[in-house]
């Protein structure tokens, strides 16, 4: 058998004398689950029209862990709000639902409202180093900023992987993190085991990346809403889907004994929204994360930035900016729209994840699909 190579890209699997191409893996959807409101065309933060996602995938080695050798199970994701080939800033807000983790740039996006540059997520001992790579990316490009600024303030965002995976072995390099920035695309978005999520653990369960979106009625503007999580928390006993408490019908050995970890979720939207708007939309995530049963325990970094699409060049330093807004009594939807694609996105990334063995043969198991279905078809909220 094949050991994999250390580097496994977004879209194809590379074992060290094989290639293989990943089959597209089942959704929440796909199962049955139900959901309230209307997906986008890939119920995927790629939705919003510009918006990327890239993936660097870190897996090798097995059994006994040796600090700065293995196993490796860690990995990168880029999002970026206009593309990798923009240099325009986005309007921005942030909020922190339990303060445990790391959020690097966010003191400037809650002063400043804008996100100029990607958002990357990676485990919590790597966030220097993706931090610094940004900057080289930036550099490499050869252009300042539109406000005509070198300097850089980049937002990198962090869970803890080291269940599964040798975090003290720095093993995410900037060769990593800039692949995950050069390799970013529109279209679906892959989820589960994958970049930053790689290693990370969701209500017990193997968790990871996962996305969701919703598109508003015409009357209500027609606006997209796009989620994407990045998946380390919650006590299984807690987990709901649908409504129905399945973590506590699908046993399994425990993990932990607290809403603990960590979740990071990135919310995009093309509805003109000014900072303050998108501040109150990254706060409505924190209900999403309720009706799948979390109560961000006091170990668990639950840290949420939001942005927009809308007014592009509002942060060019040439002239007055005339910029549009929605009145805030139209935001009621796009409220809503928030927290039915976090909900959404958070079951995506267990759906998606396979189980997982790590570091001194530490295994997390991932949701079972049949028992789940079997679980939603008892309470009559399978509909398929």
């Amino acid at each position: 058998m094949h050991k994999p190579c250390r580097r496994i890209w977004v879209t194809l699997l590379v074992f060290c004398s094989i290639t293989v191409f990943a089959q597209p893996k089942p959704r929440a959807r796909d199962l049955g689950i139900p959901f309230d409101g209307n997906p986008g065309t890939w119920n995927a933060i790629t939705d919003v029209k510009g918006v990327e996602v890239g993936h660097t995938t870190l897996i090798s080695g097995e059994g006994k862990l040796k600090v700065g050798e293995g196993p490796v199970r860690t990995g990168v994701t880029a999002i970026l709000p206009r593309g990798k080939n923009s240099r325009d800033a986005v309007f921005a807000g942030w909020f922190s639902l339990n303060g445990n983790g790391e959020m690097t740039g966010a003191h400037w996006v809650e002063d400043s409202g804008f996100l100029n540059g990607p958002v990357m997520t990676t485990n919590t001992h790597s966030v220097g180093v993706v931090h610094d790579a940004v900057i080289q990316w930036k550099v490499k490009r050869g252009e300042p900023d539109m406000e005509s600024y070198w300097w850089s303030l980049p937002v990198v965002a962090e869970t803890w992987d080291g269940v599964l995976n040798d975090i003290n072995g720095f093993h995410v390099k900037a060769d990593d993190a800039i692949h995950a920035l050069e390799s970013a695309a529109s279209g679906p978005v892959a989820e589960g085991n994958v970049g930053g999520g790689t290693g990370m653990i969701c209500n017990e369960f193997k968790g990871g990346i996962g996305t969701a979106s919703r598109v508003l009625s015409k009357k209500e503007g027609g606006y997209t809403i796009g989620v994407l999580v990045q998946c380390n928390y919650g006590d299984r006993n807690q987990l709901r889907i649908a409504g129905i408490p399945v973590g506590r019908e699908i046993p399994a050995s425990k993990i932990w004994d607290d809403d603990t970890g960590s979740i990071i979720v990135v919310v995009a939207t093309d509805a003109p929204l000014i900072p303050t708007q998108l501040k109150r939309l990254a706060r409505r995530v924190s209900l999403g994360l309720g009706r799948d049963g979390s109560y961000s325990g006091n170990g668990s970094g639950d840290l949420f930035i939001a942005f927009s699409t809308a007014n592009p060049e509002a942060i060019s330093s040439k002239g007055v900016r005339h910029l549009t807004m929605l009145p805030n009594d139209d935001l009621s939807p796009l409220f809503l729209a928030t927290v039915q694609a976090t909900e959404e996105a958070v079951i995506n990334s267990m759906i998606a994840a396979e189980t997982m063995t790590g570091i001194n043969g530490k295994t997390v198991i991932a949701l079972p699909h049949d028992k789940l279905q079997e679980v939603l078809r008892k309470y009559n909220r399978l509909t398929k």
